[in-house]
C-alpha cells in the first residue's frame, strides 16, 4: 500500500471549529429528542387513563411521570453538559485558530437557553405529579 502521509491541518483552519460546533449541534438535536419522548412518555400514561376512565378527574400516573422527568432531566444535562464542553474547547484555541467575524458563543447561548427550558419542562411535570392536582377530562362538571 502506498499511503500518503497526511498532511497537518494550518494552525488558522476554520474547519476544526465548525466540526466541534457540529458536533456540539448535534448533540443539542438528540437532548431536544430526549426530552420530547421524556414528555411523551410523561404524558401518554395520563392519555392512556383517560381513555380507560372518560369524563372523570384523572391525575397523572406515577411511574410514567417519573420515567417522562428522567428523559427530560436526561436531555437536559446532555444539551448543558455538550455545550459546556464545546466552551471548554473554544477556550483552548488559539486566537488564530477562531474564525473571524463569526459569532463562535451562539450555538451555546441557544443550548443554554434549551436547557433551562428542558429543566423548567422537568420542574413542571414534577409539580403537575406531587401536587394532587387532578386533570379535567373533556365533558367533565370541573372543565
Amino acid at each position: 500500500m502506498n499511503e500518503e502521509p497526511s498532511k497537518p491541518l494550518p494552525p488558522s483552519d476554520p474547519r476544526v471549529f465548525f466540526a466541534a460546533e457540529r458536533t456540539m449541534l448535534a448533540w443539542l438535536r438528540t437532548g431536544l429528542a430526549v426530552i420530547g419522548v421524556g414528555f411523551l412518555v410523561a404524558r401518554f400514561g395520563l392519555f392512556l387513563e383517560m381513555l380507560r376512565h372518560p369524563g372523570m378527574d384523572i391525575s397523572p400516573p406515577l411511574i410514567s411521570s417519573l420515567i417522562g422527568i428522567g428523559f427530560v432531566l436526561l436531555g437536559a444535562t446532555l444539551i448543558g453538559v455538550s455545550a459546556w464542553q464545546h466552551t471548554g474547547f473554544i477556550r483552548e484555541m488559539t486566537l488564530e485558530q477562531r474564525p473571524h467575524r463569526y459569532s463562535m458563543h451562539l450555538a451555546v447561548w441557544v443550548s443554554a437557553v434549551v436547557t433551562f427550558l428542558g429543566l423548567s419542562l422537568a420542574f413542571y411535570l414534577l409539580l403537575s405529579v406531587f401536587t394532587g392536582e387532578p386533570i379535567h377530562a373533556a365533558g367533565s362538571p370541573g372543565s
